[in-house]
This record gives C-alpha cells, sequence and structure tokens, in this order.
C-alpha cells in the first residue's frame, strides 16, 4: 500500500552520507519528486547508473514519512549521446533547470511536461547539428511557457492591440511579446525583431520536435543563439530565478 511507481526523469542529486544521495526527479504523475537512493555510492549498488543524471526511468517508491526510498528503478533512456557532447549536455542542463524552475506545484500539468521534457532531452541527444540542439531548447522553452499559462505573444502588439504582420516590431521579455513601432518608443523598448524572426518563432511553439519545417532548414546558428537568448530572459521574469547553465551556454557559443 505504501509503494508506488512512476515514469521519472533524474534532473538533481545531493550527497545524504557517505553512501546514500537524494535525488530530485520530474515525474509523469506526481511532478517534481525527492527519492532517497540507498547505497547508491557503494561499487555494488542495485540502483547504480540508473541515478545519474538525466536518465529516464521506470521507478518503484517506497512512501516515507519524510522522504520517500527508490527501491527499484529500470531505465526507459539514458539519452546516451548527450554525455559525449559538452554542447549537447551543457543544453540539456538548462532544460533540466528550467523544469525544476518552473517544476513547484504544476502537478496539474506534470504529464504534459513530463513529455516535453522527454522530447526536448531526447531530440537534443539525438540531434547533429548544434542548430538542431538549440532549435529543440527553443521549441521546448515556447512550448514550457505555454503550458506554464505564459505563452508569448507574437501576434499582436501587447499595448494597442493591432496586428503585427510584415513589418519589423519590438520584443519586451518583461512584458512576454511582441510591441509595435509606434508603442515601444514611451515604453523605452529597444530590443528589435524582424519580422522573419518572428515567424520563426511562431513555427517553433506551432511545431513537434520530430518535424522539420522550412524554418528549421533555413534557420542559422546565429538565429537560433538569438531567440535562446530572448526565450531565456522572458523565461527567467516568471521564475524568478536565473538559469546557471544559461551562462555556460554563452561562453561556449
Amino acid at each position: 500500500m505504501n509503494n508506488y511507481v512512476t515514469e521519472a526523469i533524474n534532473l538533481k542529486s545531493y550527497n545524504l552520507n557517505d553512501a546514500d544521495k537524494i535525488i530530485v526527479m520530474y515525474s509523469k504523475e506526481n511532478g517534481l519528486i525527492k527519492g532517497v537512493a540507498k547505497g547508491i555510492k557503494k561499487p555494488k549498488s542495485k540502483l547504480g547508473a540508473r541515478m545519474d543524471l538525466l536518465v529516464a526511468n521506470t521507478i518503484q517508491l517506497l512512501k516515507g514519512r519524510s522522504m520517500d526510498t527508490i527501491i527499484q528503478a529500470q531505465t526507459v533512456n539514458h539519452f546516451r549521446k548527450t554525455r559525449e557532447d559538452i554542447d549537447k549536455l551543457t543544453l540539456s542542463s538548462y532544460i533540466s533547470e528550467v523544469v525544476m524552475n518552473f517544476g513547484e506545484g504544476s502537478e496539474s500539468a506534470s504529464k504534459d511536461i513530463y513529455e516535453l521534457l522527454y522530447k526536448a532531452l531526447n531530440k537534443v541527444s539525438d540531434s547533429v547539428t548544434k542548430k538542431d540542439m538549440l532549435i529543440a531548447v527553443i521549441k521546448f522553452q515556447l512550448k514550457m511557457l505555454l503550458i506554464m499559462g505564459f505563452c508569448v505573444e507574437l501576434d499582436s502588439c501587447l499595448c494597442c492591440g493591432e496586428r503585427i504582420i510584415n513589418e519589423d516590431m519590438y520584443f519586451s521579455t518583461k512584458m512576454g511579446g511582441v510591441v509595435c513601432k509606434d508603442c515601444c518608443k514611451p515604453l523605452g523598448i529597444t530590443l528589435k525583431m524582424h519580422h522573419k524572426i518572428r515567424d520563426f518563432l511562431q513555427a517553433m511553439l506551432q511545431f513537434d520536435f520530430d518535424y522539420e519545417s522550412e524554418y528549421d532548414k533555413k534557420a542559422t546558428e546565429k538565429v537560433c543563439e538569438v531567440c535562446f537568448d530572448l526565450l531565456d530572459e522572458y523565461i527567467k521574469t516568471h521564475t524568478n530565478k536565473r538559469q546557471k547553465s544559461a551562462k555556460i551556454i554563452k561562453e561556449l557559443a
């Protein structure tokens, strides 16, 4: 009666003592959860590499008074290629940080967030180029914001409500969307956005990870870096936390 099974992805770990660790996971049914992995630091641990970060498992836990205990784990996906590339590892760490920072109180959307997290990590792991990795992360950023109720406004000016079509515009990371040329000056918004960048972001929000649109093909790595930075700034305004991996990503660019 005190045992339960769930699908979960390892996001973070803490040392509990000489033998045990606390594993922070995002689960499909219960959102963010923590479990004690007993004896994990011993060479003959049954849990072993299953408790490494960025591993998806089906796990069995025993409910405890203050902390649940991980009894068994069956690996679903190691995302092995991620560990062979520093860009993949850093971008995957960024994805996990965003989920952790948004994750508190997200139980009602846990299935959608879990599936988004899994798809994003899998796509980054399987990507061949840096551009493809960044596209996967941009899709994750946009879709995560949508799930959490902070969808980026890309159609109409957030001030006057007028639709912006084939003309340049401005983007407010504070407000979370586009502002027309007439409304930007009184607000002191200076981040200019070409309408083709806006169209690219709209496509990234609309299409799934496995669908390669014309926008995916035409985008450059530089365009993807600009879009990543823009969305990261917006995410910070709603999590009130800075994703540590974002700094490393910029240093590696």
